[in-house]
C-alpha cells in the first residue's frame, strides 16, 4: 500500500488456524476510530512464526505511513515479536497483543507431548513452546488477557487458571511489556468484543490501558 494518507496505521495479525477475515470486525472498529488499517493474512501451520515475520516485514516495506501500530491475536503476537527481533528499527507505534501466549502455551505443550503436534504444524517452531524472542525494543507492548474459560482448552486439564479457554492469563505476561489487563472474554471472543478494541485504542494513544479505579 502506498499513498499520501498520513493517519496512524494499525496492522492486524491473526492467530493460529484462522485467516485475516477473522480480524475484519476489529479492523472496521479501528477504522471507525480514525485509524488506517492493514490486515496481514498468513499461513499459520505451514510456515513458522519467524518465516511469517519475514512476510510481514515485506508488507511493511510497502507502507508509506509515519506511524505503525500492531494489533495481534494469539500466535500473531509471536510473529510480531520475531519481526521486532529481526528488524528492530521500526517506525514509531505501539503493539497490543490479544491472548498471546508470550510464556508459551500449556495446550500446545500437551499436544506436542501426546503426539498431536501435527495439529499445530510448523506453528510450534519458536514460540508456542515458550521460546519466542525476548522483547527488548523500546516500542511499548500492551498485553490483553481473557478470563472467560470457554474453548477447546477445556480438553486439556491442568491448565493454569484463570484462562480464556485456550490461553492462561499467566501465559500472556511478558518481561518488558508496558501494561497488562484482563477482560471477561474468551480467546476467540476478543475478535468481536468492543471493549477489547477500546482498550487497544487507549494503548495506541497513551501507552496504557484504561484500568478500573482501585477501591480502598
Amino acid at each position: 500500500m502506498t499513498g499520501t494518507d498520513q493517519r496512524e496505521t494499525v496492522v492486524l495479525v491473526h492467530g493460529l488456524y484462522v485467516h485475516g477475515l477473522w480480524m475484519r470486525l476489529l479492523e472496521y472498529w479501528l477504522e471507525q476510530a480514525g485509524y488506517q488499517t492493514v490486515n496481514f493474512s498468513y499461513p499459520t501451520m505451514t510456515r513458522s512464526p519467524a518465516e511469517n515475520a519475514e512476510e510481514l516485514h515485506a508488507l511493511l516495506a510497502t507502507l508509506d505511513v509515519p506511524v505503525v501500530h500492531f494489533l495481534a491475536h494469539s500466535m500473531g503476537g509471536l510473529v510480531v515479536r520475531y519481526l521486532f527481533q529481526r528488524y528492530p528499527r521500526q517506525r514509531p507505534g505501539r503493539v497490543v497483543t490479544l491472548g498471546t501466549p508470550h510464556q508459551g502455551s500449556y495446550a500446545a505443550q500437551i499436544m506436542q507431548g501426546s503426539g498431536l503436534g501435527c495439529l499445530v504444524g510448523r506453528g510450534l517452531e519458536g514460540g508456542l513452546l515458550g521460546d519466542a524472542p525476548a522483547w527488548t525494543t523500546p516500542h511499548q507492548l500492551g498485553s490483553i488477557a481473557g478470563t472467560l474459560n470457554l474453548g477447546v482448552g477445556l480438553l486439556f486439564p491442568g491448565m493454569p487458571a484463570p484462562a480464556d479457554g485456550m490461553i492462561a492469563v499467566v501465559e500472556t505476561q511478558l518481561p518488558g511489556m508496558s501494561d497488562h489487563i484482563c477482560l471477561p472474554v474468551s480467546h476467540m471472543q476478543m475478535l468481536v468484543d468492543p471493549a477489547t478494541v477500546t482498550q487497544a485504542c487507549a494503548f495506541f494513544a497513551t501507552g496504557r490501558f484504561h484500568h478500573p479505579p482501585q477501591h480502598r
